[in-house]
């Protein structure tokens, strides 16, 4: 049996106090700040090496991550660049003469929130298809709480947990488990789209006896509801599209359609074309998203557009810092449990760099049972409880290093990741708990927030129970 050190026991106390920190939905930046200063100092024995390696832990998680945070502010600021034109609002108006009835409502819903969550994510996404879309749906006869749940369960769970464009989540995860990126964004995309097919078939047949005729007079009781609840809200203020809006209207959607083909013909034709995937994708997604920002910066005002497009991209920074600050010191804890970054965290030169976590794991392997089905629902439950925090992304760095240790002959840590990650943002992204992003959604909607989780909970759960086991089969 592998001989562990007292820096060893040391990581796991903190790993289990991070586990337990999330599970009483409080902030773990601050324990894993001092757990890798601590873990340090006692495996180097010196507090200057403890000081030093807390430093270089958040720097190696930054140099790391630093392009996560690169495409969603190119993201963001194309958005901001298209409602100076009004070009959002113009982009998503057509569709409301598609809802004829709730059944179309519905699914029109869902297809719409999940192609704007893939590309600009469901956070700046969710106000202008709440304030546009969902009033359209209701009057269409889609009752609203149904809305809700299309909107939370295609936008905060479906797209969110994939994350294909941006990719965040799956180099997040990718790089905590020291794999192939593209692998966990596969396979990832597999699983959101089994998990929400099966929430969304659950909740349309839920809702299918209650779905009205346009003409119901319930109907205008609820709009009424809707739209103070809105006009409460902090709503964005969109500008009436002009000939110039309708044009990027047009532009962006078929920009980033033809770079999505372009994509799945290099990977169908074996990369012949220079294989975008994992990271090259989101290069390629985020080099349009520039030039696209640039052309509808320089439309909107030609003497102007100097300044502007630097606050656009001030914008999209301060959004992805916000969003993905606090992940940076979780991710360096658990870089410092990989023996691919320990060695530039510890300032090791030529001594064997420790692999903290994976060493942990091997020396477990007599009390932990080899069996794949505990290793998938056990990284599953881990990934629910790091979502419990309300982030979704801040358990990735776990997820991903647990998986990256407990891979074995039978089962791949890519498909333990991709397991990991559908977790802890269908649950932290804001589908199954309240103190997430989905108090956006119940209160642009008008649906108490406990009422929506409570009935998005058992769809979600029985969606993550078969994607998992479809997960064990097929991979």
């Amino acid at each position: 049996m592998m001989e562990l050190t007292m820096a060893h026991w040391l990581y796991l106390f903190v790993t289990l106090v991070v586990i337990v920190t999330m599970i009483f939905r409080k902030g773990v930046v601050l324990p894993t700040l001092l757990g890798t200063f601590l873990v340090a100092w006692v495996y180097k024995g010196s507090l200057v090496g403890g000081f030093t390696s807390v430093f270089n832990a958040n720097l190696t998680a930054a140099k790391e991550l630093f392009s996560i945070f690169l495409i969603i502010t190119f993201m963001v600021a194309l958005l901001h660049s298209l409602k100076d034109l009004g070009a959002d609002k113009q982009m998503i108006s057509p569709l409301k003469k598609v809802m004829k009835n709730g059944h179309i409502a519905y699914f029109t819903l869902i297809i719409v929130t999940y192609a704007i969550s893939l590309f600009f994510w469901p956070t700046p996404a969710v106000p202008l298809i709440c304030a546009l879309l969902v009033p359209a749906a209701v009057r269409a006869g889609l009752p609203v709480m149904a809305a809700a749940m299309a909107v939370a369960l295609a936008g905060q769970g479906m797209a969110l947990s994939s994350d294909y464009v941006i990719q965040v989540a799956p180099g997040l995860s990718a790089t905590a488990a020291g794999i192939d990126q593209s692998l966990i964004a596969q396979k990832a995309l597999v699983l959101s789209l089994i998990t929400g097919i099966t929430a969304i078939v659950f909740v349309y047949f839920q809702f299918r006896k209650e779905m009205r005729q346009p003409n119901d007079a319930n109907i205008d009781k609820e709009l009424t509801v809707l739209q103070s609840k809105q006009d409460e809200g902090d709503q964005p203020k969109h500008v009436r599209p002009g000939s110039k809006g309708k044009v990027f209207a047009i532009l962006v959607p078929l920009s980033m359609l033809a770079v999505m083909i372009f994509m799945i013909y290099t990977k169908l034709s074996g990369g012949r074309m220079g294989g975008f995937e994992g990271g090259d994708g989101a290069a390629f997604i985020g080099g349009v998203a520039v030039l696209l920002l640039a052309f509808a910066t320089l439309t909107k005002e030609k003497s102007g557009a100097l300044e502007r497009i630097s606050e656009h991209i001030t914008d999209g920074f301060v959004f992805a810092f916000k969003a993905m600050g606090p992940v940076i010191p979780i991710a360096g804890f658990f870089f410092l449990g990989s023996g691919d970054f320990s060695a530039s965290i510890l300032s090791l030169a030529n001594s064997e760099p420790p692999a903290f976590l994976f060493e942990l794991v091997q020396a477990g392997q007599t009390v932990i049972p080899e069996n794949i089905v505990l290793s998938a629902f056990g990284i599953l439950i881990i990934g629910i409880i790091t979502g419990l925090d309300g982030s979704g992304f801040s358990g990735l760095p776990l997820t991903g290093a647990l998986s990256g240790a407990l891979a074995s002959n039978s089962v791949d840590p890519s498909t333990l990741a991709a397991i990991g990650q559908m977790g802890s943002i269908w649950t932290g992204g804001g589908t199954i708990i309240a103190w997430s992003s989905l108090v956006a959604v119940a209160g642009l909607c008008g649906v108490p927030v406990m009422e929506l989780v409570r009935k998005n909970f058992k769809p979600v759960l029985l969606g993550l129970v078969i994607s998992t086991i479809v997960a064990l089969v097929i991979w």
